[in-house]
C-alpha cells in the first residue's frame, strides 16, 4: 500500500475488478500517495494476460485487497459500505452492469453523496455500440486516429495499447477524478465521471486535427510532418538493423546534423522542399546506412541535432540518462517506469508489490465494523474469501 506521503496523502480510493486501464489508474492513484483497496474476485482469471496485468501484476501494486464476488447476494452491501468511507471509485464494466450488481453510480451517491464514481468504457456509457465489446485498435479505428499511423504503402499500425487504453481511457479517467475531487471538497457533492478511451483518444489528437482542418495535414499515413512524412522527423535503419530516430525541424537543429553527417548545406534537398523529400530521404537513408545504431549515437551524444537511438523495451532502462533519473524501479521482478510526474514537496514513491488476492479482506471490513461473526457469515455465503 501506498505510504501516505505522496500529494494524494489523505484521499481514498475504491477500485472494482477489471484489467488493463483501470488498474492503471489505480496504480497512478496509489503511486501518487492515495489509499487504494481494490475488490478482487473469487476466481480471478488464468490466462496469461489477466495474470500478468490483473492483480498480481506490477499494475496491481499498492494497494490493499478484499476478496469480495459481486455477483452474490449480500455482496453489493459490502461493497457500498467500502463506498460510503471512500472518495473515489473506479469501474470498468460495461454500461449497465454496475447498476445490476447494485453498486451503481445512484445507490452508491444515495450513500456517499460526497463520493466521485469513475467509470471507464471503451465506447462510452451511451450511442450505438455503448453496449458491444471493443480493443484498444477499434476505439482507435473509430476515432480518426488509426488511419494515419504506419507505412503509406500498407494497412494502418496499431501503436501497442498506449493511445486508447492508457492515454486516451486511463489518464483522461484520472484528470477528471482529480477534478472531480477538488469539486467535491468545495462543494460537498460528489459526481459521475465518464471516460470513452474512443473519446479520449480523439481529445489526444486535437493538435493534428486542428492541422487538418487548416489545410495543414493531409489525412494519408506518411504524408506529414509527424506520421513519417518529413524527412528531417522519421527513423532511419543503421548497418547493423537497428535504428536511429531523426527529430531536427528546426534549421538550426537541422545544420547540427547535416555538420555531423558531413553534407553540405548548400547542395543537400531542403526538407522544406515536398517536391525533393523522396530524394533527400534516400540520401539520409544512405548515411545512415553505413554506420551502426550506437556509433551514430555516440556521434550525436551531447549535440543539438536532435537524434536519438531507437531503444528497445530491454534497452531503455540501461540507458545513461535514464539511470542519471532514476526513470525506472523494479516491481514484481519487472522494470517499469518510475512514477510520473515528480513532485518537490511531495514526492510520489513506487508503492510496494501487489499484495495476495484477499489479504487484507478481514482488515479492511473489519475497520467498517464487521464482526468475526459477520465475515464468518459472508465466508459461509460466498461472499467474501
Amino acid at each position: 500500500m501506498a505510504d501516505g506521503g505522496g500529494p494524494l496523502s489523505g484521499v481514498r480510493v475504491l477500485e472494482l475488478p477489471a484489467i488493463g486501464p483501470v488498474p492503471f489508474v489505480g496504480m497512478l492513484l496509489a503511486d501518487l500517495g492515495a489509499e487504494v483497496t481494490r475488490i478482487d474476485r473469487l476466481s480471478p482469471g488464468t490466462d496469461a494476460l489477466t495474470t500478468i496485468l490483473g492483480p498480481g501484476g506490477p499494475l496491481g501494486r499498492g494497494r490493499r485487497s478484499v476478496c469480495l464476488d459481486l455477483r452474490r447476494p449480500g455482496a453489493a452491501e459490502v461493497a457500498l459500505d467500502l463506498a460510503a468511507e471512500t472518495d473515489v471509485l473506479v469501474e470498468g464494466f460495461r454500461p449497465g452492469v454496475a447498476e445490476r450488481l447494485g453498486i451503481g453510480p445512484v445507490q452508491a451517491l444515495r450513500r456517499n453523496p460526497r463520493l466521485v464514481y469513475g467509470r471507464m468504457t471503451g465506447w462510452g456509457q451511451d450511442g450505438p455500440l455503448a453496449s458491444t465489446a471493443g480493443h484498444d485498435i477499434t476505439y482507435l479505428a473509430l476515432s480518426g486516429l488509426l488511419h494515419g499511423i504506419g507505412p503509406a504503402a500498407g494497412p494502418p499500425v496499431p501503436p501497442a495499447n498506449y493511445v486508447g487504453d492508457f492515454g486516451g481511457g486511463a489518464m483522461s479517467l484520472v484528470v477528471g477524478l482529480l477534478a472531480a475531487v477538488l469539486s467535491a471538497r468545495s462543494t460537498g457533492t460528489g459526481q459521475v465521471v465518464c471516460a470513452s478511451m474512443t473519446d479520449g483518444a480523439a481529445y489526444l489528437a486535437t493538435m493534428v486535427r486542428t492541422l487538418h482542418g487548416h489545410g495543414q495535414w493531409r489525412d494519408e499515413r506518411e504524408a506529414n510532418i509527424f506520421n513519417g512524412g518529413a524527412p528531417n522527423y522519421r527513423c532511419y535503419a543503421c548497418s547493423d538493423g537497428r535504428y536511429v530516430a531523426v527529430g531536427a525541424l528546426e534549421p538550426k537543429f537541422w545544420n547540427i546534423l547535416l555538420g555531423i553527417l558531413g553534407l553540405d548545406p548548400a547542395t543537400t534537398p531542403s526538407p522544406m522542399n515536398p517536391d525533393r523529400a523522396g530524394e533527400l530521404t534516400a540520401l539520409l537513408a544512405g548515411v545512415f546506412a553505413g554506420r551502426p545504431r550506437d556509433e551514430w549515437a555516440e556521434l550525436f551524444a551531447d549535440t543539438d541535432a536532435c537524434v536519438a537511438p531507437v531503444l528497445t523495451l530491454a534497452e531503455a532502462p540501461d540507458h545513461p540518462h535514464n539511470r542519471a533519473r532514476q526513470a525506472y524501479a523494479e516491481v514484481a521482478g519487472v522494470p517499469v517506469a518510475a512514477p510520473v510526474p515528480r513532485f518537490s514537496a511531495t514526492p510520489a514513491t513506487v508503492a510496494e508489490e501487489p499484495p495476495a488476492i484477499g489479504a487484507d479482506t478481514e482488515k479492511v471490513l473489519g475497520e467498517l465494523g464487521y464482526s468475526a461473526d459477520r465475515l464468518a457469515e459472508l465466508r459461509a455465503a460466498g461472499v467474501v474469501g
